[in-house]
């Protein structure tokens, strides 16, 4: 009796082990918040690490007591973003959703903002060109199938290129990240 139980253990053991929890290998998707609209693809590069690239167009609001002005101007941006999920195979032995990604992560999130065009409700606005690299902890986590929802916070650097539109130095300086959304997944 004892050997059979042992078999059934050892049977258990090996085919009942979990399945190795992974990121996914081609996630698509569209997002939006208060300030800007993206497309995005997370491709898998490891078990937790998923190299995301996105396109879409970062927004800006501004007013003016002056002259009683309020404005509004959408820049395109690209981004690239190496995220690592650090929680994935914690949140399967709980029972909760890993699918499209859902799960923590820490990303090295680098955009550019290239100033080839813009949309505005003014004529003749433009931005001056720039990219950042900011270290960004996050969340993501999908209602159903397809909704998702993800916020994340992070401190980096972000270098103006001002010589190039007509400004006499190019400038260095402290970037945020601080971002919600709101999307869906393909």
């Amino acid at each position: 009796m004892k050997y059979y139980l042992a078999i059934a253990f050892v049977c258990v053991s090996f085919f009942g082990k979990a399945q190795n929890t992974s990121v996914e290998k081609s996630v698509y998707g569209v997002q939006a918040g208060l300030l800007g609209i993206w497309a995005n693809n997370e491709t898998k590069l490891t078990n937790t690490i998923a190299l995301r690239s996105e396109i879409g167009f970062d927004s800006g609001i501004w007013g003016s007591s002056y002259n009683n002005t309020t404005g509004f101007v959408m820049a395109p941006v690209l981004t690239l973003e190496p995220r690592l999920y650090f929680n994935l195979q914690k949140r399967s032995s709980k029972k909760l959703k890993t699918e499209n990604n859902t799960g923590n992560f820490l990303s090295l999130q680098t955009s550019f903002h290239p100033d080839w065009f813009t949309i505005s409700n003014y004529d003749n606005v433009s931005i001056i060109s720039d990219i950042s690299i900011i270290p960004t902890w996050g969340i993501r986590r999908h209602f159903g199938e397809h909704i998702n929802f993800e916020t994340g916070i992070g401190l980096g650097y972000r270098y103006l290129f001002a010589k190039r539109a007509g400004y006499v130095d190019n400038k260095s300086e402290v970037a945020l990240n601080l971002h919600l959304r709101f999307g869906y997944t393909f």
